[in-house]
């Protein structure tokens, strides 16, 4: 599964992987996260939540670009990734370079409560 919503006031965006996903399930969140980034002005936040996530089928992997493609002609300034457990990883970092602008600042953390100390205003 995939979700997205986001707060304006706070400036962010956020996105969650749960259990296993399906390239369907990021095609329609590629319509949801076009809706919310009208709300938002350059310079948003992105946080991408891991906690719950299993697995990802393989064809996901290029919708996943795209998100990142569209997230970024939205104006992402920073992405804050949460992966408790590293070997579900599904390459997240390694896409990021083919799809996201050098200058957006990336932070991994193992936490939500880590996450917050990049998030914090």
């Amino acid at each position: 599964m995939f979700l997205a919503t986001s707060n304006k006031a706070r400036r962010l965006l956020y996105t969650c992987y749960i259990r296993q996903v399906r390239a369907d399930e990021i095609r329609t969140g590629l319509d949801e996260v076009r809706t919310l980034l009208m709300e938002l002005s350059p310079g948003f936040r992105l946080l991408v939540d891991f906690t719950q996530f299993e697995a990802m089928d393989p064809d996901c992997l290029p919708e996943v670009g795209k998100m990142m493609e569209l997230v970024a002609g939205g104006g992402v300034s920073t992405v804050v990734r949460v992966i408790p457990d590293p070997s579900k990883d599904v390459g997240m970092n390694i896409l990021a370079l083919f799809h996201y602008p050098r200058s957006i600042q990336f932070f991994n953390c193992e936490s939500m409560t880590e996450a917050a100390k990049y998030l914090s205003p």
